[in-house]
């Protein structure tokens, strides 16, 4: 496949393929335009193409929709290349950009009938047992409490976690956090966050019998 700048991005050989990745990067960024420059973007997301399909398939669980990421993230890198400055590895960083392919592509699945059951748990376990009617009447109100009070990281670990059913170990690797208690401390904090942000809007809710 190639895109609109006639680049291949599907697996096959290229020139430079002896170079390593900071000389392929430099290559192309002395002549992002011209045929070297390509052809050294070409071998440079070509050399990972099938190790970051392989990746996303293990989070995602589906080769083809893997394969879509996969191809995603290749041309995100392509696009940002030309203002890659080579603080991390080129490796890492584009593992970067195509783990945050893979959360976004995570989210945008369409849940199966019954799909409000982990917002609804995370209600239920806000609210408490006496209080389950509220909790799933609130259901809209854990997730914009949820976008206001939790950073990006605490969000995507709790969504993963409540409704992709994704175990600790998964989160950890997927957010490149150390180990499952990596994962298990960003659950606990969005928790406590979450459930004080809950309390503290039912707490400012004039009750009922109140005038």
């Amino acid at each position: 496949m190639t895109n609109g700048r006639g680049l291949r991005l599907t697996s096959g050989g290229g020139e430079g393929g002896g170079l390593d990745d900071a000389a392929l990067v430099a290559a192309f960024q002395a002549d992002p335009q011209g045929a070297a420059g390509l052809a050294a973007a070409s071998t440079l997301l070509q050399r990972y193409r099938d190790r970051v399909h392989t990746w996303c398939t293990r989070r995602l669980g589906d080769p083809d929709a893997a394969l879509d990421v996969t191809q995603e993230a290749l041309l995100a890198a392509l696009a940002a290349l030309p203002g890659f400055g080579g603080r991390a590895q080129f490796s890492s960083w584009l593992f970067a950009i195509a783990r945050n392919r893979c959360i976004s592509a995570l989210r945008a699945r369409p849940r199966a009938t019954g799909d409000d059951g982990g917002l609804a748990d995370m209600a239920d376990g806000l609210a408490g047992p006496q209080d389950r009617l509220l909790a799933r009447e609130s259901q809209e109100l854990v997730l914009e409490l949820m976008n206001q009070v939790l950073d990006a990281e605490e969000r995507t670990a709790l969504w993963l976690r409540a409704y992709e059913e994704m175990p600790v170990e998964e989160i950890s690797r997927l957010l490149g956090l150390p180990g499952p208690s990596g994962a298990r401390a960003v659950l606990q904090r969005a928790r406590r966050r979450l459930r004080a942000a809950y309390d503290a809007r039912h707490a400012s809710r004039p009750r009922e019998d109140e005038p």
